[in-house]
């Protein structure tokens, strides 16, 4: 069963508008996740904000946001006057351009959404844009508040559907020059070249979501289903990992490498 849609509102391009529901594309529902409980008393222990200075307990009236100024000092924002800040956005994806869909890099693509139409009546509307963006290889570019933030998004037309992504910040990119511009731009010796093209080759599978799979969470519910059957098996040590040796030489290295290759298809 699909999840409820968590956000519902308007696709808009110029004078063509239709009703829009938006799910977040992946979700976390499923991972193994513990309470924090008292060893003694068996009971969960619950978090609590407290006064940085008395120690005391908040009461949650007077939470409230701050902006730091300076040292010890604040600007408070009140919960409405978040709200409402880019009220326009909030509930209408407003089209206002549209760019290559190549010209963004990933880097720039920060959650996945998938939007669907609302209601029969818009769908033929949806379909036209999401049809339109696809034979002419552009994506969308809106903004829209989510996460309690005005952000930009994107809309890229997938199958019958249309994901939007919400899209970094400016701010919290990094420049890749100020890491990669240090290395060495030479160019590798070809016979390694083709050695490494022959490791890749030999390990290129097709893609499968199975290859994501989380070993640590499946041996996690081996343990509590072993917990729940009354059995007190202690979790092994998990094994050091061996560091690897310093290479000294590179092509030997792939040699070997390719040799090894061989040995596991025979």
């Amino acid at each position: 069963m699909a999840p409820r849609p968590f956000w519902k509102g308007y696709l808009k391009l110029s004078l063509v508008t239709c009703p829009v529901a938006m799910t977040p594309a992946t979700t976390e529902s499923e991972k193994v996740r513990f309470h924090t409980l008292n060893r003694k008393s068996g009971h969960r222990v619950v978090s609590q904000y407290v006064d940085a200075v008395s120690s005391k307990p908040v009461a949650e009236d007077d939470e409230v946001k701050g902006y730091q100024r300076g040292e010890d000092e604040y600007v408070l924002l009140e919960d409405d006057e978040l709200d409402a800040v880019a009220l326009e956005s909030t509930r209408t994806i407003d089209i206002d351009m549209f760019v290559d869909a190549d010209s963004i890099g990933w880097i720039w693509y920060d959650k996945p959404h998938y939007l669907t139409p609302d209601d029969p009546v818009g769908e033929e509307a949806f379909s036209v844009i999401r049809d339109a963006m696809q034979s002419t290889g552009t994506v969308g570019i809106s903004r829209l508040v989510m996460y309690r933030r005005e952000r930009a998004v994107m809309l890229e037309p997938r199958g019958k559907g249309i994901v939007l992504w919400t899209l970094r910040y400016g701010d919290e990119v990094r420049d890749p020059e100020d890491y990669f511009g240090k290395i060495d731009d030479a160019k590798p010796d070809p016979k390694m070249m083709d050695m490494v093209s022959t490791l890749i080759d030999e390990r290129t599978k097709q893609w499968d979501p199975a290859m994501t799979g989380d070993p640590v969470q499946a041996r996690l519910l081996e343990i509590i289903a072993s917990k729940k059957k009354g059995k007190k098996r202690p979790a092994k040590a998990k094994a050091k990992p061996e560091q690897p040796s310093n290479v000294i030489n590179i092509m030997d290295a792939l040699r070997k490498s390719i040799g090894s290759e061989a040995g596991k298809r025979k």
